[in-house]
């Protein structure tokens, strides 16, 4: 128990001697600091620092010093940093005295500031080879009270700058050199007050605050300002790489406070009010880097953006894009590395947008009146497309729509690609003009980026649209139309893109379309994947027929045509990659067709392939299972430079049925067309012609075969005479058959005309009278008659001109069937003796002009007057008759 008391006592006593020699050291390293420390930091440091008090509390280490001063003793130094100014209050709660003087490390639990005005001018920056470790700072808790605070860099250039300031900082952790992929700078809660705050990152830009304030965790910022320090013309010459300049402005942003933690960045509750962003672009192209990969995370939770105005510029300081009365909402945006290697970097759970007023001008201009869009759906509404800056080649447009509206199913990228899924657009009255450019071969990139794209429904309503190109405008009135089932996607193992429609529907009133020398109009147009419907179909000349045979250089058919319907029903795909037409029937009823071909122009030297040939050039499988033309009229007219007019083919009551018309692409189908019409030739008589080819054929065989019966001979004037000089002056056609067979050099066959009483009349060039001895030389090798039983005539040899078509073929074939009937089998013989008695009545001719000339030169006097006169009348009326004969 003694000794108890021994060791209790001898205990209390070195605690009080221990408590004595610490009262003792803290009174004299009061008195030391109070009196020698300003002379120490001045003797051993590049700093004049001065104090009204300073107390220090070793068992504590809590420091409190009042009324400080500190300046540069050498301010012309930039090798360390710059001090210059007063602080009011210091105090430092806890403060490691060791650590500062054996480890080098300033820490402590709190620190505060009061009344701080201090000029920070930092050092210059050292070569990163040579730079030496850095002493650390760690400050659980600052706080700084009414300061007025302004760091300037080693050149003097003011760097941050705040007045009024009010901070504290709790739980702050600095790290002591960066870290990549770190934050250098991490707390738990913050509150910050104060004014005018100046930020100048670099030679660009400054930041400029009004205000900044903080209460119950929420942050208010007025007047936020990213100032250019250049003007535009200034960026340019001294950054010439860099792409854009920046201006923005936010009047009015508060948002909840920020939490860093590690590589971690929260913002929650941010609304930043009528911000104002200007974009200046130089004109210079983005060079490509490679974009490193980052390690940080971004979580913003409920982000506002209330009445936004945007404005980029163009190098030339126009306006490329303006918009105003932007409004955004996002809920959850994240940004981290995972998004950041996505074709978009952030992530988000819900958004909304709208905006008015967006304007884009370029090439193309762009005007949107209002826009709405959320993740699943959008609403456009007044958007007019106008022509822009003009760059030849481009297709322009000059369009209005004042709705547009579409709901989307899914938007996602996977592996850098994207997936969409439109449940539908909806455009309405969208009404102008497109104007086609020109058609240049273009990289498709599209499958780089798209992996799959579904559109299950377009719909465009009571819209008016004119397709321009080269002149030729294509006009859509009162167009409505419905596209189901769009799917765009890869091909496998291809660079380019496949394009499938499932089902359409399309009806237009009005339609029309323009080329040089057609207008091209229809009523009626109703199309979908499975019928077609056409009504009032009108194809006229917009030129007459003298103005159309100036404009051509060679010889070419003007068409002008109508047709009261026409149908078709079967299945068809012109959308996809795999092409085809299948239809079981097509209808054209009461068609009215005119071609009308002069022989004044050049020939077309161009060789013409026949129909079969045609037919096996379309490219897509094509297959009309019955072809119908009904109830028609077709007309054909040609005239020549020596013809009166135009000679003139009619066929009436035109009704034509084709089975198979196909392009021999599709497998497994037959390829043989079998032709038949049944018509009124020269309203006269009934024609009908079995015509039949196969398409699959290389050689291009065809056959064709008719019959024609009762026509008065008469009947085919209209055609003969204007251009060859001939008449039928009586006479019937009681039957004509034809049965040729040929291929792409020429054609062969039969030829049978039973005829009777067949009377032809030859006529002078202006084709009004009768050359009466040619004509009785005609008659003369003329077979009026063919009898009863007629036989037929071989046709053969009749050579193709491959520049010729092939009604021109056919037309030789029926003209050798003529003659050899009409002449007869040694035809050439016949039409050489023709050439021979002609050539005699010309010489007969000659010598009665010789005749008469002596006549009147041997006049004799001693004859009487009435004698005289009456031998004068007598002989003239001969050769004047003759002489007209002549002429004629």
């Amino acid at each position: 128990m003694t000794n108890m008391k021994k060791w209790v006592k001898r205990l209390l006593v070195g605690f009080g001697i221990l408590a004595g020699l610490l009262l003792v050291a803290n009174f004299g390293l009061n008195y030391w600091l109070k009196t020698r420390l300003p002379e120490y930091i001045k003797n051993n440091t590049d700093y004049k620092v001065s104090y009204k008090s300073l107390d220090v509390d070793l068992s504590t280490g809590n420091i409190l010093a009042t009324g400080i001063s500190v300046n540069n003793k050498d301010p012309q130094n930039t090798d360390v940093i710059g001090l210059q100014g007063t602080v009011d209050t210091l105090k430092i709660s806890r403060f490691g005295i060791y650590d500062a003087v054996f480890n080098k490390t300033i820490s402590s639990s709190d620190l505060l500031l009061a009344k701080p005005n201090l000029n920070i001018i930092l050092a210059k920056p050292v070569n990163k080879k040579k730079e030496k470790k850095k002493s650390p700072f760690l400050f659980e808790n600052i706080r700084i009270n009414d300061g007025e605070i302004a760091v300037f860099r080693h050149t003097k250039q003011k760097f941050i700058s705040v007045q009024k300031l009010n901070l504290f900082v709790e739980n702050l952790q600095m790290t002591e050199e960066s870290v990549e992929n770190k934050l250098p700078v991490v707390f738990d809660r913050y509150s910050i007050k104060g004014e005018k705050f100046f930020f100048r990152p670099d030679n660009v830009y400054a930041v400029t605050i009004n205000t900044i304030n903080t209460a119950d965790g929420q942050m208010s910022v007025e007047n936020f300002k990213l100032i250019p320090l250049l003007s535009f013309e200034q960026f340019k010459k001294y950054y010439p790489k860099k792409t854009q300049l920046f201006e923005f402005s936010i009047p009015k942003m508060d948002f909840k406070e920020i939490v860093l933690s590690k590589n971690k960045i929260a913002l929650a509750d941010a609304e930043f009010q009528n911000p104002l962003l200007t974009v200046y672009n130089t004109g210079v192209k983005k060079e490509k880097k490679e974009v490193k990969k980052i390690n940080f995370e971004v979580n913003l939770e409920n982000i506002k953006l209330k009445n936004a105005v945007a404005q980029i510029n163009k190098p030339d300081g126009s306006k490329l894009l303006s918009a105003a009365n932007l409004n955004l909402n996002i809920n959850k945006l994240t940004f981290n590395k995972e998004t950041s290697e996505q074709i978009i970097p952030v992530g988000y759970h819900d958004f909304t947008f709208s905006g008015k007023d967006i304007i884009y001008s370029d090439h193309q201009n762009i005007n949107v009146g209002s826009i709405a869009l959320k993740p699943t759906n959008g609403e456009i509404n007044n958007l007019s497309f106008t022509p822009g800056s003009s760059e030849k080649g481009k297709t322009t447009m000059d369009l209005k729509s004042n709705h547009i509206a579409f709901n989307i199913n899914k938007l996602e990228f996977i592996n850098k690609k994207l997936n969409l899924d439109i449940k539908d657009i909806l455009v309405e009255n969208l009404n102008g003009t497109i104007k086609a450019g020109e058609n240049k071969p273009k990289k498709n990139k599209g499958s780089e980026i798209i992996q799959s794209v579904i559109v299950r429904k377009v719909s465009l309503k009571n819209s008016n649209i004119i397709y321009d190109k080269g002149k030729e405008p294509l006009a859509f009135h009162d167009l409505n139309a419905t596209v189901n089932d769009i799917k765009i996607g890869t091909k496998p193992n291809d660079q380019n893109l496949s394009f499938n429609v499932k089902d359409y529907f399309l009806t237009t009133r009005n339609f029309a379309y323009k080329t040089q020398f057609y207008n091209i109009s229809v009523g009626l147009l109703k199309l979908n994947k499975n019928k077609v419907q056409i009504n009032n179909f009108g194809m006229k000349p917009l030129v007459s027929r003298s103005q159309f045979i100036k404009m051509i250089p060679v010889e070419r058919d003007l068409y002008d045509l109508k047709a009261g319907q026409i149908s078709a029903e079967g299945d068809w795909d012109l959308f996809s990659q795999n092409k085809f037409i299948n239809a079981s029937h097509v209808t054209i009823q009461s068609a009215d067709a005119n071609i009308f071909r002069s022989k004044i122009p050049k020939d077309d030297p161009k060789i013409k392939a026949l129909y079969s040939k045609m037919l096996r050039s379309i490219k897509i499988p094509m297959n009309i299972n019955n072809l119908d033309l009904k109830n028609s009229i077709l007309v054909y007219e040609e005239d020549t430079p020596e013809s009166m007019g135009p000679g003139k083919l009619t066929f009436s009551n035109f009704n034509m049925k084709v089975k198979n018309l196909n392009s021999a692409k599709a497998k497994g189908k037959s390829t043989k067309v079998d032709i038949k019409i049944d018509c009124s030739f020269m309203n006269l008589s009934p024609l009908s012609v079995n015509w039949n080819f196969d398409v699959a054929d290389q050689s291009d065989r065809f056959s064709i075969a008719g019959k024609t019966s009762n026509l008065p001979a008469n009947g085919i004037n209209p055609f003969i005479r204007p251009y060859l000089h001939v008449t039928a002056t009586a006479g019937t056609i009681q039957e004509m058959l034809f049965n040729f067979k040929g291929n792409p050099e020429g054609l062969h066959g039969t030829f049978n005309l039973k005829h009777k009483d067949l009377k032809i009349a030859v006529l002078n060039k202006h084709n009004h009278e009768k050359k009466g001895f040619l004509t009785a030389v005609a008659n003369v090798f003329l077979k009026s008659n063919s009898g009863s039983f007629p036989e037929s005539v071989t046709v053969e040899n009749v050579e193709r001109d491959p520049t010729k078509s092939f009604f021109n073929l056919f037309w030789k074939g029926i003209e050798q069937g003529l003659k050899k009937t009409l002449i007869g089998k040694n035809v050439e013989k016949t039409e050489e003796k023709v050439k021979n008695a002609v050539s005699k009545v010309k010489d007969m001719k000659q010598s009665v002009k010789e005749i008469k000339q002596e006549i009147k030169d041997k006049k004799s006097s001693s004859e009487p007057q009435e004698e005289k006169k009456e031998k004068k009348g007598f002989f003239n009326n001969i050769f004047k008759k003759k002489e007209d004969t002549e002429e004629k």
